[in-house]
């Protein structure tokens, strides 16, 4: 224990040495290597030495370049491009006889997922994977920086060629390019050449939104099963056509930590996940245990952190096979800083996780054939379970909106997952599902487990505290129809295998050019990009508040939308072809109609809105969730294609906020608003403005005077004398909404609720925040119901008290409308279910009436 604690306070000189001067690359490296000098160092590329500086994206891109030129036994592959389009790079890096024959390599690990093919597989001499990927998040600049010095050890390393001949190194060395970038030009921009590790230095204090985020600042550590972006639909592709055993997750957390490496809490693993992945897990963990001791770095396990939601890196990987592992590094955000344990340097910080990368990879060669043997009895353990199953798939589908069931059905084909178009009507327990809208999964293959764990509603747990999420039902997020059924229906079932080149279906103009007007419902998902891009080309666009008939033939709902030429001067001609471009991109079908003497209502009547074409400020910066920021971003800019400002809070006062009808302000604090920008946003609302408010932001427009909103202060009575210390994390834990899946209840006839069919309604939420209904009961037009839960973990109080309240409510000021949200309904960019509402708010927010309002 003394020789330890000896060598710790030695090597804490020694890298707070290093905190100023330049670190040799030797500080890094493990004895007892040498090292092919044809191949370059990083230095030799960079120009520095790792740790001086933090390397970009575009320095890793031409380091990594250099290598696959120099070695024989690395490849470099570009799988694609970030929004701001930089390279997504992978390497394979192994004997180059394995690489001269990947495809076969390929080959004979998918037959490890075919129980009827991996019996005759031999696994004792295949060769195993290992996936190393490094900075999901890009302000996390351990990872990427040890990438570097991970790809020249395996490329360079005499010692590890024999070696290679067993493994295949599949490494991302930046997964987050965009936001590696962000961070590194902040970091080196404000670097001292002397510097003192002040925390309160602006170097170790980046600007809003940070690093840690991808371009629409999402965290694409929640994205490994949405894949909604770029990066992981290119991560994920790659994963799968590897079927990796070891899948290495490099993160950092607060600097006054030590290191993490997984197994995390053994309570809080997935019950899809086999026992077996745990103890693997636990073996595995032995290696970096050993490393680590050498080096006398400080480390903890299976006290923090969780593998519970298949979404993330570290857990994905344990639903289909593979062993996926969590390290955490203590987090010196810039080049040196203070904390509990000393001086911590970024070098340092490389040091742990280039050493994790050589642990991992020693556990990788000595346990190949058993990681290769358990692939192979997950595989058939999961054929075995799925026999035994009763429910033999799942069919969902939406009759009138090709968006959210396409985008549903391509999120599942990314996972190597099989999928049927149904091509006949079916009636299943009473609920209809219709041909070419609806797809059946069947639970009998290889991914039944990762299937199980999209559709499954759960909602009792062994443990009560999450890292992340408690539930992400898929079809519940698109706000779907689905259920389980059993092997009779799908016999009865008329399908045809979906491949992964699934577009989104084209709509058409049903009539002619020259007719009296145009109309089009807005159901499908895509209806508002058709409905803004019509008013940009200078149509008229209006709302309908009731429903209306055409020839006693077509029916149209509320919400309708109804077009004609206005003062565009077009002819008949190009705008009725601009029509059909618009309705063949976004899947809508537009009608014509030949008469303004409808049915229901007519084309004139006063039940009949004109609509504004939006023009939309995203408050940003300061205190705002640039998480939530970034959905919204990312939603109008990516999927609706729609313009909008991203307006700083330090700006509101100076605005001329007459240029936008509609404002959104996303959850978190506004406190940084003076009185200037406060005015101003009053007689901006007042003057007819909309106000879109989530969570927090409403707090802050109440206490302003903006908007009425009133919540919820009881708390949870106690009487407890005495509670065990030991249990106080674990008490306070269990009472966060982390994120469940909750039943509501909406107005139909309502603006917002235009477009929907059904009244019941699914939500996610993630917080505490209970907002009490208006007093009005026409500014209440969504609701929780008296049995809110549908999925997830919530603490039975907090339950208690989200019964009957209000997930929307409407606020008037003047001649403007306040709409105000307690739940995000763009959550992570895969809830499409709830989207629309969001959508409503913006296009129909300025036709609410003010007597519906609080």
């Amino acid at each position: 224990m003394l020789k330890r604690i000896l060598s710790l306070i030695l090597f804490l000189a020694a890298f707070q040495g290093f905190s100023q001067e330049k670190v040799p690359l030797e500080y890094f490296l493990k004895p007892g290597y040498s090292y092919n000098e044809d191949i370059p160092t990083p230095a030799s590329v960079l120009g520095y030495n790792i740790g001086e500086w933090h390397v970009s994206y575009d320095q890793v891109h031409m380091y990594m370049k250099a290598l696959a030129e120099a070695s024989d036994r690395v490849k470099l592959e570009i799988t694609g491009r970030t929004y701001e389009q930089r390279p997504l790079m992978m390497l394979t890096i192994s004997h180059p006889d394995n690489l001269s024959k990947l495809n076969a390599l390929k080959f004979q690990r998918s037959q490890l997922r075919n129980p009827a093919e991996s019996r005759d597989v031999d696994t004792e001499n295949m060769p195993a994977v290992v996936y190393m990927g490094y900075s999901v998040h890009g302000n996390e600049a351990s990872g990427v920086n040890a990438s570097l010095l991970a790809a020249y050890h395996f490329a360079a390393a005499n010692e590890v060629e024999e070696d290679l001949k067993n493994i295949v190194i599949i490494m991302e060395p930046g997964i987050n390019p965009d936001g590696i970038n962000r961070f590194a030009s902040w970091v080196n921009s404000n670097r001292s050449i002397h510097m003192n590790g002040d925390p309160y230095n602006r170097e170790l204090n980046e600007a809003w939104p940070r690093g840690r985020t991808n371009h629409y600042w999402f965290d694409l550590n929640r994205d490994w099963l949405p894949v909604q972006h770029p990066e992981s639909r290119s991560r994920i592709t790659k994963i799968q056509e590897w079927k990796p055993n070891m899948v290495l997750d490099f993160h950092e957390m607060g600097t006054n930590s030590t290191f993490f490496f997984q197994p995390g809490i053994p309570s809080r693993n997935h019950p899809l996940t086999p026992t077996k992945n745990f103890e693997l897990t636990e073996k595995i963990a032995q290696y970096h245990a050993k490393y680590l001791d050498e080096i006398g770095s400080l480390y903890f396990t299976q006290e923090n952190y969780d593998d519970f939601y298949y979404g993330k890196g570290s857990t994905y990987p344990d639903v289909q096979g593979q062993i996926g592992i969590l390290f955490e590094q203590a987090s010196s955000r810039g080049h040196l800083q203070e904390s509990v344990n000393g001086p911590l340097s970024f070098a340092f910080t490389i040091r742990n996780q280039f050493t994790a990368s050589l642990s991992s990879f020693e556990a990788a060669v000595a346990m190949r054939t058993e990681l290769n043997n358990y692939m192979r009895d997950f595989y058939i353990d999961a054929k075995s379970d799925a026999d035994a199953d009763t429910n033999k798939a799942y069919i969902f589908g939406v009759a009138k909106d090709n968006g959210r069931t396409f985008h549903l059905a391509d999120m599942i084909l990314q996972h190597q997952i099989k999928l049927y178009s149904l091509k006949e009507d079916i009636t299943v327990n009473g609920v209809d599902f219709k041909a070419n809208k609806s797809y059946i999964v069947p639970l009998n293959q290889p991914q039944y487990r990762l299937v199980k764990g999209m559709f499954e509603t759960r909602t009792e747990f062994q443990d009560s505290l999450f890292y992340d999420v408690s539930a992400w039902t898929l079809p519940m997020a698109f706000d779907m129809q689905f259920m389980a059924v059993n092997s009779r229906i799908l016999n009865l079932a008329n399908v045809e295998e979906v491949k992964k080149g699934l577009t989104l279906p084209e709509g058409n103009v049903a009539g002619a050019a020259g007719a009296y007007s145009y109309a089009f419902e807005w159901g499908e998902y895509y209806a508002p990009k058709a409905a803004y891009h019509l008013m940009d080309k200078g149509y008229n666009l209006r709302v309908t508040h009731e429903p209306f008939e055409v020839s006693g033939e077509l029916q149209f709902g509320r919400g309708t939308i109804l077009i004609d030429k206005g003062r565009s001067g077009a002819s008949d001609q190009a705008f009725f072809e601009d029509l059909q471009a618009m309705a063949k991109a976004t899947g809508i079908t537009i009608h014509a109609v030949n008469t303004g003497y409808t049915g229901g209502i007519n084309m004139g009547s006063p039940s009949i809105d004109v609509l504004e074409k939006p023009e939309i400020a995203l408050l940003v910066d300061g205190g705002v969730s640039s998480y939530e920021a970034g959905e919204i971003w990312h939603l109008l800019d990516q999927r609706l294609e729609i313009p909008i400002t991203l307006l700083p809070l330090d700006m509101v006062s100076r605005a001329d906020l007459n240029r936008y009808n509609v404002i959104v302000m996303p959850n978190g604090s506004y406190h940084s608003l003076n009185n200037t920008a406060t005015e101003s946003l009053q007689r901006w609302v007042s003057d007819g403005g909309t106000i879109i408010a989530r969570g927090r932001a409403l707090n802050w427009l109440n206490d302003h005077k903006l908007g009425e909103f009133s919540f919820k202060d009881k708390t949870e009575e106690d009487s407890t004398i005495q509670k065990s210390y030991a249990n106080l994390s674990n008490d306070y834990g269990s009472k966060v909404t982390g994120g469940a899946i909750f039943n509501v209840k909406l107005d139909l006839t309502h603006p917002l609720g235009y477009g929907y069919e059904n009244e019941e309604l699914y939500t996610f939420r993630n917080s505490n925040q209970f907002l009490l209904p208006s007093e009005n009961p026409y500014a209440n037009p969504l609701i929780y119901t008296d049995d809110p839960l549908a999925s997830g973990y919530v603490y039975p109080f907090n339950l208690e008290q989200m019964k009957n309240t209000a997930m929307i409510s409407i606020s008037a000021k003047g001649r403007g409308k306040i709409i105000g949200f307690v739940d995000n309904p763009n959550f992570r960019a895969f809830w499409f279910g709830t989207n629309k509402l969001f959508y409503n708010s913006i296009f129909f927010g300025q036709t609410i009436s003010s007597s519906s309002a609080r």
